[in-house]
């Protein structure tokens, strides 16, 4: 493969190869390889096939430093990567409805303007769900101007008992090793992967949430003959969003909830991902450590808010 294999498949990669007239370089992600043709994923999106036998020279590049990053769009990018059931907006403010499964699918996300004094707004939502007979919750950025003006109009914290909910980021080269089990990825998630996923029976809204994604993957590990390990990814532009991973009880600390985003990061690559988001709760300290350690960062925090 010109230099390059199969471990370099996701990389940021430099390819040397003849054009008629000369040499040309083409930086990119390489998104797969054979003996005959190198295809490689230029910035810009436009996908590049090199024949290897016009390729001179090919190597790795360094993964590119993690930039600061933009936490108004990823706050919003957030809530794309998986759907609630039902939405309805105040303004810019998105609210969401789930039957109740899950904060997220069920919380006002209160990004940019919501069109009206914040207290007419917060009404409007208190509105929205007691039609549903859902508690009226909001999802704010800690530290935020919302988190401040949605305070001062008496919502308090929804869950005094539990820790900030982390937002980490990290870019794909981080996180796209060879994983060290065979993740196999589906466009829809069979029934032994929510069997997996829940301890119980899968909650009945959870198949529109988790498959509600434009674009979306769901990963597995399998050994000894069962799913022993699950995880979900979602494309949103460039943003891989990771969530519902879940490692069953005596398969736990042997590196397979790594080897679910390490999977989802290299399926991620060839679809346009240039970054990665995931969330985590402070207190999960040994999910927080696993994540740190493959390159994710802290973005920002958030919690609930309740007008109860």
């Amino acid at each position: 493969m010109s230099g390059l294999d199969a471990r370099d498949i996701g990389h940021r990669v430099v390819v040397r190869h003849r054009i008629p007239g000369g040499l040309t370089d083409l930086i990119g992600v390489l998104q797969s390889g054979d003996p005959q043709v190198l295809t490689v994923r230029h910035a810009d999106s436009m996908v590049h096939q090199i024949a290897t036998a016009d390729v001179t020279a090919a190597k790795t590049i360094p993964e590119l430093p993690l930039r600061p990053v933009d936490v108004d769009q990823l706050f919003l990018t957030t809530a794309l990567g998986r759907p609630a059931v039902e939405t309805s907006y105040v303004g810019h403010w998105l609210l969401r409805a789930s039957s109740g499964w899950t904060g997220r699918g069920n919380s006002l996300l209160p990004a940019g303007d919501p069109g009206m004094p914040v207290q007419d707004a917060l009404e409007q939502a208190q509105a929205f769900y007691d039609e549903r007979s859902l508690p009226a919750q909001a999802l704010v950025r800690l530290g935020s101007p919302e988190d401040q003006e949605i305070r001062a109009c008496g919502w308090v914290d929804a869950r005094p008992g539990q820790s900030d909910v982390l937002v980490m980021h990290t870019t794909l080269d981080h996180v796209n090793a060879i994983p060290q089990y065979d993740v196999q990825l589906t466009d829809h998630p069979s029934g032994t992967w929510y069997a997996a996923a829940f301890e119980g029976p899968a909650p009945v809204v959870a198949p529109q949430v988790l498959e509600g994604a434009p674009k979306a993957a769901f990963a597995s590990i399998t050994l000894d003959g069962e799913v022993v390990a699950v995880g979900r990814g979602a494309m949103t532009g460039h943003w891989l969003g990771v969530d519902a991973i879940r490692v069953c009880s005596g398969y736990r600390r042997r590196g397979l909830g790594t080897a679910i985003v390490q999977g989802l990061a290299r399926w991620a690559g060839p679809h346009g991902g240039r970054r990665t988001y995931l969330e985590v709760l402070l207190e999960n300290a040994a999910a927080v450590t696993t994540y740190t350690r493959l390159g994710y960062r802290e973005a920002y925090r958030y919690r609930y808010l309740t007008s109860r």
